[in-house]
């Protein structure tokens, strides 16, 4: 059996099923959270084909949080989203230039480099064991745990105990159907040739395009390595056999290339879908990624979407099982994603409605009124700096319900800014919260109100201290500190103000100075709920 020269565990904490982007980047975040994880494939290698393309900021900053370094996979920084139709010309644009929390705001990728960076990184950790060749065919739960039966490829069945299990098996999941959540929503009638070329190195467009002809919508966007990816939607009685004939391709790409110039990577019919489960979880079994959701491709967001529930999940998962939390906060993996995961896809498919109109009448119109609204600087600046994209912010989940200070609401991210440590290094924030569930003061030391008991009870917890200061400032006391440089964590709060950041860097709490005892009290009380 292919492995990395592990065999196969009978017990483990943590199974998850399938080792696709999201699998890799969960495996990832357990192996960093010290969880014993064992994460199987029915594949050995991984699939060369490039399927997802874009990530935007957030993603990058998970894939950060999982130990991912800048530059351990290739990335095309995008600068603008341009919408055109031939009627009216350019009636919208995105503008995607510019970073936010330490990565741009958009950027292509090739999923393969992604996830033999991300393989090769968990391979770094004893406690994550990684195996290919191995199919689920059953499961079945008990009280401690879920028992899955594994077929291997000489035909042999295994059995493995894990006391949670994760499905991140794509929109085809075998657990999503063993634990009975089959999917809602829509399939979009039209299928789709996607054609993705190479080597035509200095020539790539340097943004995305949509090019919405109601007659053949057609998005074009650039990719490392010289590569480029074209989306054909298929005409009324147009074949799969026709469309990925070559010679058809090179017809459809002559606009933009000379089919001698042409080197094909790739070429596939799909037809899109918009389905979201109605359950996240059953008993000690979640699905995750393309598993629990699927969003249309028009916005670019969803393999971001299943990196967000590895994010989420992770952390919970090793909270519960070192015995830092109750086994009921898991119950808010699904209450905290399947909202955001919902409007995602619902915003997908309203940018596929622009894409794809049913004729030239609707083109037109729909077309049109984008252009008039872009008149209006108000309404245009909502759809060029990506105000129309869902926020990532809970209404409920493990938090502490209402916020008092909107600049930075509960259940929103953290930012991230450059800081320095007394010892002079300039770092990203992020990398300084670490693993752990983070009290910050602002300005102010977080520990000095608290009684030795108190700090002892946070950090049997899982629960670490840190002081931010505005730049120039200086610590006296023994509370780890470091300098905002960037003024990106300080002026999101009023200076003296206390913070809980969980370890996906999501804001769980906040209050004064003289709160923290309070603070910590509410915050130990979530996790015991």
């Amino acid at each position: 059996m292919h492995n990395n020269k592990k065999a196969l565990p009978e017990n483990t904490d943590v199974l998850i099923i399938g080792n696709g982007p999201v699998g890799a980047t969960l495996a990832a975040l357990l192996g960093r959270y010290s969880v014993q994880t064992l994460i199987i494939d029915k594949a050995h290698e991984i699939l060369l084909m490039p399927r997802a393309i874009a990530l935007d900021n957030e993603a990058l900053r998970i894939l950060q949080l999982a130990g991912l370094g800048e530059d351990a996979f290739d990335k095309i920084v995008i600068p603008e989203v341009r919408m055109h139709c031939p009627m009216i010309g350019q009636f919208g644009r995105a503008n995607t230039t510019g970073s936010l929390d330490g990565h741009p705001k958009l950027v292509t990728f090739y999923q393969p480099d992604l996830e033999h960076s991300m393989r090769a990184h968990y391979q770094r950790f004893d406690n994550v064991t990684s195996l290919g060749g191995l199919k689920l065919e059953d499961l079945r739960q008990d009280n401690d745990g879920v028992t899955a039966s594994l077929r291997a490829e000489d035909g042999s069945l295994h059995q493995v105990h894990a006391r949670y299990l994760v499905g991140a098996d794509g929109a085809s999941s075998r657990v999503r159907s063993l634990i009975g959540q089959d999917f809602e929503g829509q399939s979009y009638s039209e299928d789709w040739l996607i054609v993705d070329a190479c080597q035509r190195e200095g020539k790539a467009i340097e943004h995305i395009e949509f090019l919405c002809d109601h007659r053949r919508p057609t998005p074009h966007m650039p990719a490392p390595g010289g590569r480029e990816r074209w989306e054909f939607m298929l005409r009324a009685g147009e074949t799969r056999d026709q469309v990925e004939d070559t010679g058809y391709i090179s017809t459809l790409l002559q606009r933009w290339i000379e089919p001698s110039q042409l080197k094909i990577e790739r070429k596939a019919v799909y037809r899109f879908h918009a389905r979201c489960c109605k359950h996240f979880q059953q008993g000690r079994v979640f699905l995750a990624g393309d598993a629990a959701h699927i969003t249309p491709p028009f916005v670019g967001q969803g393999l971001v979407a299943g990196l967000r529930d590895a994010a989420n999940l992770a952390w919970k998962l090793s909270w519960v099982l070192k015995g830092q939390a109750n086994p009921a906060i898991l119950a808010s993996y699904e209450q905290e994603r399947r909202p955001h995961a919902q409007e995602m896809i619902d915003m997908a498919k309203f940018m596929g409605r622009l894409i794809m109109p049913r004729n030239a009448l609707l083109a037109f119109l729909g077309h049109g009124m984008m252009r008039t609204l872009g008149l209006i600087p108000a309404a245009r600046r909502h759809f060029e700096e990506l105000e129309i994209k869902p926020k990532n912010i809970f209404k409920r989940g493990l938090l502490m319900n209402k916020n008092r200070c909107a600049r930075l609401p509960r259940g929103g991210l953290l930012p991230q800014g450059l800081v320095r440590t007394p010892a002079g290094r300039i770092l990203p924030s992020d990398d300084v919260l670490g693993d752990g569930l983070t009290l910050i003061g602002l300005g102010t030391d977080p520990c000095a109100p608290l009684t030795p008991e108190q700090k002892q009870s946070w950090e049997a917890a899982g629960g670490r201290f840190l002081q931010i200061g505005p730049q120039g400032q200086r610590s006296h006391s023994t509370t780890p500190f470091i300098e905002d440089l960037g003024l990106q964590l300080t002026a999101a709060m009023p200076l003296g103000s206390l913070l809980v950041v969980r370890p996906d860097r999501i804001l769980m709490h906040d209050g004064a100075a003289d709160q923290a005892a309070r603070i910590i009290s509410d915050c130990l009380q979530l996790l015991r709920k």
